[in-house]
């Protein structure tokens, strides 16, 4: 039997690559039911970025993951709205932003309502900004914003 019930995680998923698919198989491990957020384009446009794969792709991509067993709309980046919402009991993400104050509020605002905040390792060497980057230099492009 799994440690967990209900977990969560959300992300952008755009330009799907291993480091999601670690991240996602990785959660999965450890509850019976995963649900994942994906952000909207316009939630994506907050930090001054765009995505490559508009949200109805994203969304699709990620819904056919055998490890993901529902995906719903991330529009704000609120966890804890989340959390009112679903009521999950483990919450899931990438240990790059483990320590930072942000995360660090999360954890302790989901605490008072028995959530547990999992860092999954970070998958080194490949991220969708990473993969754009490339992309562009290889067309002799100018380097966009685009989001992980």
């Amino acid at each position: 039997m799994k440690k967990f019930k209900y977990g969560y995680t959300a992300g952008v998923y755009d330009l799907f690559h291993i480091g999601h698919l670690n991240l996602l198989k990785n959660a999965k491990e450890m509850c019976e039911h995963l649900t994942v957020g994906i952000s909207t384009d316009e939630l994506v446009k907050y930090k001054h970025k765009k995505s490559v794969v508009c949200f109805e792709e994203r969304i699709e991509i990620v819904r056919h993951i055998k490890h993901v067993d529902a995906v719903v709309e991330q529009s704000d980046i609120d966890k804890f709205k989340m959390w009112e919402n679903l009521k999950f009991n483990v919450l899931f993400v990438g240990d790059d932003w483990k320590g930072t104050e942000v995360w660090n509020k999360y954890e302790e605002r989901l605490k008072e309502v028995d959530v547990v905040v999992i860092y999954l390792p970070y998958t080194k060497g490949t991220s969708s900004t990473l993969i754009n980057q490339i992309l562009l230099k290889l067309r002799g492009e100018k380097e966009q914003n685009y989001e992980e």
